[in-house]
């Protein structure tokens, strides 16, 4: 059975997606991006928790930042409520940090991964593609962390007013890295519209005749997605997305301009 994917380091490279390679030969690379991809994930674990007071502090700031600006919140400290709580919390904290930390090699792994399945056009994507994934992950993530504390303090005003509020380390954490996850991983929505236009999936004449369908699933998506559902982060997320949406459009114009330019030299 032969299968358009990369070779091990004991086989032939691969230099078209013509070639093709055994069953057993994507299955050992496969097994070896992974690895590499986990061993990078474990070191950046290793790396929180060296840092691990720091990291949680830094987490903790739009908590401390909604009690000192909001003075009808009285707000107490993080609190753990079970034995274990204060250790599956550290062990949270240090595998999503991890992730984040690893991210551009996990993303490299993949990328070679499949790339011998593509044409040489289509390789030279490669550092475009991974750098601006980075970049809009980290981007995502400090909106989500700039909109935590609004998103607090909107979320504890439903309470009513003169509450303290007494939030649990875990619950918090887990907020915290749902916002950030969500915020992330959709900032990744530009790169994905260009690589369809790339690839010839989508063109930008679509993408603009369906611009008022694709606002409207926007924000229906940002409604969603959004963990705390407050309106706040919902604009925060939904707000870039449509911008994103029109950056994709020229990107897939200047894309396609060049290929027109190319296809009329080689006439």
């Amino acid at each position: 059975m032969k299968l358009p994917f990369t070779s091990t380091a004991d086989t032939p490279d691969m230099k078209t997606p013509d070639d093709r390679m055994t069953l057993t030969q994507h299955l050992a690379e496969l097994r070896t991006r992974i690895i590499r991809s986990l061993l990078a994930v474990v070191i950046g674990i290793i790396v929180l928790l060296a840092f691990y007071d720091q990291v949680l502090n830094f987490m903790r700031q739009p908590y401390v930042d909604l009690c000192k600006n909001n003075t009808k919140i009285t707000c107490g400290n993080l609190q753990f409520i079970g034995p274990l709580e204060g250790f599956t919390t550290r062990l949270t904290i240090c595998t999503y940090g991890g992730i984040i930390l690893a991210l551009p090699v996990i993303l490299w792994q993949i990328w070679r991964f499949i790339v011998p399945a593509l044409h040489q056009k289509e390789k030279n994507y490669a550092v475009p593609f991974i750098v601006s994934s980075v970049l809009l992950f980290l981007l995502g993530a400090a909106v989500a962390y700039w909109t935590l504390s609004p998103a607090l303090d909107f979320l504890i005003s439903w309470a009513g007013s003169d509450v303290q509020a007494n939030f649990q380390v875990s619950k918090y954490v887990s907020l915290f890295g749902l916002m950030v996850a969500a915020f992330g991983i959709t900032f990744e929505f530009p790169v994905l519209l260009v690589f369809l236009q790339l690839v010839g999936v989508l063109t930008p004449q679509t993408l603009i005749k369906q611009w008022r369908y694709a606002i409207v699933i926007i924000f229906v998506i940002a409604a969603v997605i959004t963990p705390s559902g407050d309106p706040y982060s919902m604009m925060a997320l939904a707000g870039p997305m449509t911008i994103f949406y029109g950056i994709s459009i020229i990107i897939g114009k200047i894309a396609q301009r060049r290929k027109r330019a190319r296809e009329a030299a080689a006439a």
